[in-house]
């Protein structure tokens, strides 16, 4: 302590600490963007594909989509008597009536673990043969079965090798001349990757690039995550150093010269052009590649559990345990006929809403590319959506959450309910019921925010108490998911649009210049 203050007044070695701690920012700076600057051009390219290419995946709104529109007449059997045939003594988690080959079928169990008995006659099916199943990637591509090219995939290609189809160690794939693929799990006769070749281009100079999300190595998962996020972390040291490089040279007084007059950047040509720009775009840079390392969860005790355990009560509230005898009082049949006439039906959801037994009617509409969905109870008369006091009421008995702090209903989207697409394409649905519960034991995952869909009466969206570090430090810095910027769109677009444009030109320079210094070292 005593040495401190001679140490400040020395102003020679503060000078000279200075000029360390510049040279050394300098060192940093050049050399990791010779070894970066074309990651980083890579990623701010690649981004403004991200805005409007996603990856390929099969959503429950495409399986809706290419669904055939299910047929009322042909219901001739009981969803009771169709589950009594498979001879199970515990009652199913899940059930739904859709179509399959053409017929009307009881689904039992979720995708790709369920079980299909024809409604029609009640007859199991037995496997899922190699005719079946190009018939089913016929009919979802809407292309003649006898134009598919099949292969035999026994292991993930660029396509299946994330998410729910590279669970599948066994797919078939069907390819049309259109560019049309079709993935198939001969186990369950499901769909369970679909691609085109827009979609594929799309997804190669976007997320595939973006991600690095390339086959080999995205196989070994864990190499793959560590790949970037020490990638990531390396870039968002250069950042750093390089704004560190900007604000030490930078001189408000104006003691540089260029072309003759003061100047605040003792640099010219192409130096000088990356130095301005890294002054206005250098913290983006830096700031979307932490946020890009954070979305690896590198840091897994500060990323927020998303309150699990309350969802979870909350939807087994709201959905109870599924009886089907209660069915056979309304049939299949007579609740399609209760559906209004602009949804075309294409799945029947058996559930139970607070112990009533109710069908969910799920479908499309032509003026509306959104789901559509209408509940039709057993008992009483067929309704659009749950009242929020019978949810509210429901959870508090159900659940033993009794601490609600705040209820309310949503019906545009907020900070902690996003949606880019505007719910198009099956995003998040609007309105909403939105219910804060205290955290009443302390635990971890309980507390915190939960969006509840009137429609469905499950959880949509949930944040918990610690979730800020993922909204705000991933999605909100890496991706500017504000609502104020979602809800006035294009405003979003050009926002992001802009950044990227200043990022690439600062990459761009940073090109010029790491090459200018490698034909300088090795030129000599």
């Amino acid at each position: 302590m005593l040495g401190l203050p001679r140490f400040v007044g020395n102003v020679g070695t503060v000078s000279h600490l200075f000029i360390a701690v510049r040279q050394f920012a300098i060192f940093c700076h050049r050399w990791m963007g010779v070894a970066f600057y074309l990651l980083f051009t890579w990623w701010f390219v690649s981004g403004v594909f991200m805005m409007y290419c996603d990856f390929p995946q099969v959503s429950d709104a495409d399986r809706l989509r290419h669904a055939q529109p299910l047929e009322a007449s042909r219901i001739r059997i009981s969803p009771e008597q169709a589950y009594k045939a498979i001879g199970l003594d515990i009652p199913p988690d899940e059930v739904h009536a859709a179509m399959f080959d053409g017929r009307p079928a009881y689904w039992f169990g979720a995708i790709p673990d369920q079980t299909i008995v024809y409604a029609d006659d009640g007859t199991i099916q037995d496997g899922y043969p190699s005719d079946l199943n190009l018939r089913t990637a016929a009919a979802w591509a809407g292309r003649p079965a006898a134009q598919a090219r099949v292969e035999d995939i026994s292991g993930p290609d660029q396509w299946t090798v994330g998410g729910q189809a590279g669970d599948q160690q066994h797919l078939f794939k069907y390819s049309w001349p259109d560019g049309q693929q079709v993935y198939v799990s001969p186990s369950s006769g499901q769909v369970m990757q679909y691609t085109t070749r827009w979609s594929r281009i799309g997804a190669y100079v976007g997320p595939v690039a973006h991600w690095l999300y390339f086959t080999p190595l995205r196989r070994n998962g864990a190499r793959w995550s560590r790949i970037v996020i020490w990638a990531s972390g390396i870039g968002t040291l250069m950042a750093l150093s390089g704004l560190v490089v900007g604000v030490l040279v930078y001189s408000p007084s104006k003691r540089y010269r260029y072309l003759g007059e003061p100047a605040s950047i003792p640099y010219s040509g192409t130096k000088r052009l990356h130095m301005i720009f890294g002054l206005f775009f250098g913290i983006v840079a830096c700031t979307w590649a932490f946020s890009g390392m954070l979305s690896m969860d590198p840091f897994p005790s500060l990323a927020g559990r998303g309150g699990r355990g309350d969802a979870g009560r909350i939807n087994r509230a709201l959905r109870g345990e599924i009886e089907l005898a209660p069915f056979s009082e309304r049939l299949p049949a007579e609740a399609l006929a209760l559906v209004p006439p602009n949804i075309q039906v294409k799945e029947l959801e058996l559930a139970a809403f607070v112990g009533d037994p109710v069908y969910l009617a799920h479908g499309t509409s032509s003026n509306d590319p959104a789901p559509q969905s209408w509940i039709v109870p057993v008992h009483g008369a067929p309704k659009a959506m749950l009242e929020s006091g019978h949810i509210v009421q429901a959870i508090r008995k159900g659940s033993a959450l009794s601490a609600t702090v705040e209820v309310r209903t949503v019906t545009r989207y907020e900070a902690y309910y996003a949606d880019r697409t505007r719910n198009r394409d099956g995003g998040r649905p609007l309105p909403v019921l939105y219910l804060r519960i205290a955290n009443p034991t302390a635990a971890p995952d309980s507390g915190g925010g939960y969006y509840i869909d009137p429609r469905t009466a499950r959880v949509v969206a949930r944040y918990s108490p610690d979730g800020w570090f993922n909204r705000w430090l991933y999605h909100g810095l890496h991706s500017l998911d504000f609502p104020w910027l979602y809800n006035y769109r294009p405003a979003w677009d050009i926002v992001v649009l802009l950044l990227l444009a200043g990022g690439t030109t600062l990459c761009v320079t940073s090109a010029i210049l790491a090459w200018k210094l490698l034909q300088r070292k090795i030129g000599g």
